[in-house]
């Protein structure tokens, strides 16, 4: 068997153990989950603090944190994995009112699609506002479902390997990039022109 695209799309947004599950079910691989993790976090760590932010994602983060809108970090990551990613982008973290790293919250009982995540979020805002006022960013189809799922809107910036017709009828909009995003859409202040 293969690592496929397919394979890839089940297990995204999925807490760490529940996305080993998938794996180790789709490849029938002879690992227990936990024979997994270590050999998978073993790779995870030499190239996790190399991945590059997406396009557009600081653009969009410095100017939300500019205009005092809160944001924050709902993902299916472990505090561990979480550390690796975002290492190398300390100054952007720090904008972000809070994390929830499903993974290890013992308030998200279930993984995305399911919305637990994403209301679990939204209530350590301290407003805690209702879901219709709050704006959910996927790449993941599964984090898209549970942001629907969760009452929210949601912006798809899909893998271009993606079936977008999947999803077209649940998300508010779909972006090829953050690039592409227009704050002003959704009630945002808008881009500064002359921003970079």
């Amino acid at each position: 068997m293969k690592f496929t695209w397919e394979i890839k799309v089940k297990q995204m947004g999925q807490r760490e153990r529940d996305a080993a599950q998938i794996i180790i079910d789709d490849l029938q691989l002879p690992l227990t989950v936990d024979e997994y993790l270590k050999k998978a976090s073993a790779l995870q760590k030499k190239a996790f603090p190399n991945v590059p932010l997406l396009p557009g994602a600081k653009r969009l983060v410095e100017h939300l944190y500019k205009h005092n809108i809160p944001i924050a970090i709902a993902s299916g990551s472990g505090q561990e994995k979480f550390k690796w990613k975002t290492e190398k982008h300390q100054e952007l973290m720090n904008m972000f009112h809070h994390f929830v790293l499903s993974s290890d919250d013992p308030e998200v009982k279930r993984s995305k699609p399911a919305p637990d995540c994403f209301q679990v979020c939204a209530k350590r805002f301290p407003d805690q506002p209702s879901p219709e006022k709050i704006l959910v960013f996927e790449d993941a189809p599964n984090g898209v479902l549970s942001g629907v799922s969760a009452g929210m809107q949601v912006v798809w910036v899909p893998d271009s390997r993606a079936n977008r017709s999947q999803l077209l009828d649940k998300v508010s909009i779909i972006l090829d990039t953050l690039e592409d995003f227009q704050p002003e859409l959704f009630g945002l202040p808008p881009f500064d022109e002359c921003h970079p």
